[in-house]
């Protein structure tokens, strides 16, 4: 009986074992192509007000707007609808009447709106752009709090941003007195206190998103028991240099409490004119691309989350819907064309895109199209699959990036017009006033190469610092201090090592920019050593005279390429853009780095290629793919054997010969599919989309079925394709859910 006894616990202890193993790590089934789990949170949309049929768009995760209880109370209408809760409002502007009119705290403070030397700056009426006081980011906690007693799992405090000629008003003033201890300076009066106010903007947003983000995860921990995570949308740096505009955007990085960010690009920041061989026009592919480009890179190595947006149509109502869906495209691959990110925000305000009518006001304004609106529900969807393992820029040069630091910001307001500019663009060695304007002290550096299909990087200068190795995957760098400027003098000596180890820098600069004067580390009246440029700095960190002419040096096992230029002279016309090229093709060579110019970029993500032809190129010849092909942007997901792209065209297709998913799956559907059921002789499946569209769905089969049944009702608006042996079916939106049955 013992015996038996013995053996009897040991075969129930080791089934007891078997049972936890399998508890701990289980069976991993295939998952059918595009079944993503909502928790994944790969696609998001913001949205004020309640959820409606119309622009229901069956993501993964929602933005509702606002901490007004008014606001709050459309959350409800999210979760009945599935949605993983997320939660979006501004901590720059948004209604927040009641902080300003005394109503929170007694106080009035209206003192705290920014204001420029003769006025207000404002978002709308009665709403201004706030200076982040600490009590203005105590109203928000309060409202903050609200939500998250709702139950929302994320906060998006959206768009820091303090104007680059603002810093006038009685709060930004005492905030001036407590940081650095001194009374106000007029910030338009040089560029020292121009600088500095920059740098205290910078401060302010970062403080207070410091302490709103660690604040609520422990509020959120010690009521609810759970995380909150905390984002925050930002345009791209480059933008905000652009635009004047001062936001904390690297620095994010920096925070424990912030989980990620949203990298607002979309037509109307990406359109933005620059100047190109002389030329100052809009550039929407090409301005998207370096957007995306550089915030991809801000993330890289720090482990936080970057959600790409894009918009269908933009702010400005007064463009036509072939304007929205051309530039929409342009954004589009270019998004697609940053492949460390696979998350994104398909779409801010759908119910302006999908209820709207343009051009606004006109006589001729028109809805959305149906086969626009169609397109944009198979790209919302299709978004979810962007995590591909495989990336290859099919023989385009990668490796070379164009150095950009967060104080580019820092430099976006007077006296720099006053002071910096040269009537005429004939001294290479100082910029004009519309050069400051457009930024093309960046853009001389970085549009000579995305026109020639290189697939140049903006590369973070603080990055540089905060990851070991972040510069490694570099071969060629290419650095100006006419724009920005180091924050810290250990730059230096990270790049100087990359330099010694093999790396090729290239420094455009001519040491004439009149922030060079500017307080900072490199002439502060207090150091041990001063500079009268940080230029100076970095030649002497990389061991060479502090005031090299032009030429080239050898550093260790790599070289320093010196330009006595400013890189806004390389935007002038064609034959400096040349010049420009040449000399990265120059460094290229000596770091045994294939430079390949051409007129198009073509990336590989798994299955996926998207592909996009320049103008302004080497040539206007057509891109020319040919294979089996399906068409993401055509609302009948067509077919292709082959794809020809001029100039200025672009595309996203799945390339049928990559697919590895195994019949019966789901390549491609303009909406959500849930409910999934593949048996021997029969398919069935829930496509849910919003009301009022035709919507499509390619299937992946064995052989061609038998029937095809929608809601139960035998349908007769399918067709087969023999050749890749796929099932199109059309249909009309529905979000809770179509039932499709496919029989063999």
């Amino acid at each position: 009986m013992l015996q038996r006894f013995f053996l009897t616990l040991a075969l129930c202890l080791c089934f007891l074992s078997m049972f936890n193993l399998s508890a701990e790590e289980p069976k991993r089934m295939p998952m059918p192509h595009l079944l993503w789990q909502r928790s994944l949170e790969r696609t998001t949309f913001q949205q004020h007000g309640p959820i409606q049929p119309d622009f229901d768009l069956r993501t993964d995760a929602a933005m509702p707007y606002g901490i007004a209880d008014n606001e709050l109370a459309a959350l409800e209408s999210y979760k009945d609808a599935g949605y993983v809760m997320h939660l979006m409002t501004g901590i720059s502007w948004g209604n927040y009447t009641d902080y300003l009119d005394g109503h929170f705290d007694g106080i009035d403070h209206w003192d705290q709106g920014q204001r420029h030397a003769s006025g207000e700056i404002n978002h709308g009426p009665r709403v201004p752009y706030m200076v982040p006081s600490i009590s203005f980011g105590r109203f928000l906690e309060v409202g903050l709090k609200k939500a998250v007693d709702s139950g929302i799992l994320a906060v998006h405090l959206e768009e820091p941003e303090f104007w680059a000629h603002a810093g006038h008003s009685e709060a930004f003033k005492r905030a001036w007195r407590i940081f650095y201890n001194e009374p106000w300076q007029n910030p338009n009066e040089t560029c020292d206190a121009q600088y500095r106010a920059s740098k205290l903007k910078h401060y302010l947003y970062r403080r207070t998103i410091a302490e709103l983000s660690e604040s609520l995860k422990e509020y959120t921990l010690l009521k609810h028991g759970h995380e909150l995570k905390f984002y925050v949308p930002t345009h791209s740096l480059i933008n905000y240099a652009q635009w004047n505009i001062v936001s904390p955007e690297s620095a994010l990085l920096d925070l424990p409490g912030v989980d990620g960010l949203i990298c607002q690009t979309w037509t109307g920041t990406a359109r933005t004119p620059n100047i190109y061989e002389g030329r100052r026009e809009e550039r929407t592919f090409e301005g998207a691309f370096l957007e995306y480009g550089c915030m991809q890179e801000l993330a890289r190595g720090s482990g936080k989350r970057m959600y790409l947006l894009t918009d269908p149509i933009e702010d400005d109502p007064a463009h036509d819907w072939d304007d929205y869906r051309r530039n929409y495209i342009c954004t589009l691959v270019a998004s697609l064309l940053a492949p460390d990110s696979h998350y994104y925000e398909v779409c801010p305000w759908p119910s302006r895109v999908f209820r709207g009518s343009y051009p606004a006001g006109s006589p001729d304004a028109k809805p959305i199209s149906g086969d626009y609106a169609t397109m944009l529900l198979t790209v919302f969807n299709q978004l979810r699959d962007m995590d591909q393992p495989e990336i290859d820029w099919h023989g385009a040069t990668d490796g070379i990036g164009v150095i950009i630091s967060d104080s580019a910001m820092f430099q976006r307001a007077e006296p720099h017009l006053r002071d910096g500019a040269i009537p005429r663009g004939d001294d290479p060695t100082r910029s004009t006033s519309i050069e400051i304007q457009t930024l093309s002290g960046f853009f001389g550096l970085a549009l000579p190469l995305v026109k020639h299909g290189v697939a140049v990087r903006p590369t973070l200068l603080e990055n540089a610092l905060r990851y070991p190795g972040y510069l490694d995957r570099y071969k060629v760098l290419v650095l100006s201090y006419e724009f920005q400027k180091p924050y810290t003098p250990g730059f230096h000596a990270v790049l100087a090592d990359w330099v010694r180890r093999g790396g090729m820098l290239v420094y455009v600069g001519a040491d004439t920019d009149p922030f060079h004067q500017a307080r900072d580390w490199w002439n502060s009246p207090q150091a041990i050593k001063s500079y009268t440029s940080p230029s100076q700095h970095l030649f002497e960190s990389l061991g060479i005279d502090p005031n090299p002419g032009e030429g080239v040096f050898n550093v260790g096992s790599g070289k320093l390429f010196v330009e006595r230029k400013h890189p806004a002279s390389y935007t002038r016309e064609k034959s400096q853009s040349d010049a420009y090229r040449a000399l990265i093709r120059s460094a290229s060579d000596a770091a045994n780095l294939e430079f390949v110019e051409r007129n198009h970029f073509l990336l590989r993500r798994g299955p996926y290629l998207i592909g996009a032809v320049l103008r302004e190129s080497v040539s206007d010849e057509p891109l020319v793919l040919k294979g089996c092909f399906i068409d993401l942007f055509e609302p009948e997901l067509t077919v292709k054997n082959e794809v020809r792209l001029a100039p200025d065209q672009h595309c996203w297709l799945i390339d049928m010969d990559r697919v590895t998913a195994t019949a019966p799956a789901t390549l491609a559907a303009s909406g959500r599919i849930e409910n999934w059921n593949a048996a021997e002789s029969k398919l069935e499946f829930r496509l849910e989309t919003p009301t009022r569209i035709a919507n499509a769905a390619r299937l992946l089969l064995k052989s061609k079925p038998s029937a095809v049944h929608i809601d139960g009702a035998l349908s007769d608006t399918w067709q087969w394709d023999t050749t890749s042996k796929t099932l199109l079916i059309r249909h009309q939106g529905n979000p809770k859910g179509t039932l499709m049955s496919v029989a063999y």
